[in-house]
């Protein structure tokens, strides 16, 4: 296998002269020079070592994607379509300028040391951080650190976010404004400035904007799966006493839509329900989903590209990127029924029974 020597000295030149070629850094490398060593690396199918070019250069060129966020349940966090979207975001993001991607789940302070003295990493790419031990620690490893929907500030970190109280605000006027007037609010474990903690503020101040009370019973915390989001449909569907649902995260609203229709409550006839997030998965339930937009490839490709422009000497305009949300309406939300939902369900239960009756 040929080495950088052996293209220098095929090509006539300098093993530093082939090495600005591959490194992209021939601005003063006559055009014919850099055409000559580009088709002798292609002729002996050349591949530089990444072990020495992260020695000689101290980069490795490999971006670390940390997850913090353990689930309580058996499974990767890659396994939830969300973090599947802005991964990819970053992949992309990162291949487009040379760079690599490590992807792995760290639930201590002592997991962070064992990588950091393991990996060269350049730098890390952070989701759902709060201002705890962690991130003490983190910071102390002196690494380039972007954030994805953290509310932690620092001039030491770079945070992509979202307007997330914005986002909760968006979708419960929407239902309100549907005559909607007893509403649950689904989510995850709401933390103290969280990106949940903004999206229930948003909640809040919609039902206070219109003279609604906040009721605790109608708050429901539990796991973002399918799995928990259909065993809250079948409790809710016990519920007599409010006509719908706003769920943070859309793989839990088509987990509460399955466990509503499994129980025999009809979306959105019976009960309405708004999402977020706007993955692939809001398309395909039935209804459709009504959401709450956001752009998380985009999210993932501008983390990325923050990360590397530092790397790259860039001065970025801001260490803080949010971005917009809006709402997608679809069909699982309709006018709050003029009937109470108890009397409906008398008048179907009812009729029921006069068509058994007639057989």
């Amino acid at each position: 296998m040929a080495t950088i020597k052996d293209i220098a000295r095929e090509a006539m030149v300098s093993v530093t002269t082939v090495s600005n070629v591959i490194h992209n850094k021939s601005a003063h490398v006559a055009p014919e020079t850099v055409e000559r060593i580009n088709k002798i690396i292609e002729a002996h199918n050349y591949t530089p070592n990444m072990s020495a070019r992260a020695l000689v250069n101290k980069s490795s060129r490999i971006i670390g994607v940390i997850n913090h966020l353990i689930p309580q349940q058996a499974g990767s966090f890659l396994q939830d379509p969300f973090h599947g979207a802005f991964i990819g975001g970053i992949e992309r993001a990162l291949r487009l300028r040379d760079y690599y991607m490590m992807v792995r789940t760290v639930e201590s302070e002592a997991e962070i040391l064992s990588l950091f003295r393991n990996w060269n990493l350049d730098g890390v790419i952070l989701t759902g951080l709060f201002e705890d031990s962690f991130f003490g620690r983190l910071i102390k490893a002196d690494k380039p650190i972007v954030l994805l929907d953290s509310y932690i500030g620092s001039d030491k970190i770079f945070n992509v976010g979202l307007e997330d109280y914005r986002g909760g605000l968006l979708a419960t006027r929407y239902l309100i404004d549907r005559g909607h007037r007893d509403i649950v609010f689904a989510s995850p474990r709401i933390v103290a400035h969280g990106v949940i903690d903004e999206r229930y503020k948003g909640y809040c101040d919609a039902l206070r904007a219109a003279g609604l009370p906040l009721s605790p019973e109608n708050v429901y915390e539990q796991e973002i799966t399918i799995s928990e989001g259909i065993k809250l449909g079948q409790a809710l569907s016990a519920r007599r006493d409010v006509s719908a649902i706003f769920a943070t995260a859309d793989i839990l609203a088509a987990g509460i839509m399955s466990g509503l229709q499994a129980s025999g409550v009809r979306v959105p006839e019976d009960m309405s329900i708004v999402g977020f997030d706007d993955l692939f998965i809001s398309r395909i339930t039935s209804p459709q989903l009504t959401t709450i937009h956001q752009d998380a490839d985009a999210k993932g490709a501008i983390a990325a590209d923050l990360m590397v422009d530092y790397l790259e000497g860039k001065a970025p305009a801001s260490r803080t990127i949010i971005m917009p949300v809006s709402l997608v309406e679809r069909a699982s939300v309709a006018a709050a029924p003029t009937l109470g939902r108890a009397m409906l369900n008398r008048i179907r239960g009812a009729q029921e029974k006069k068509r058994v009756d007639r057989f």
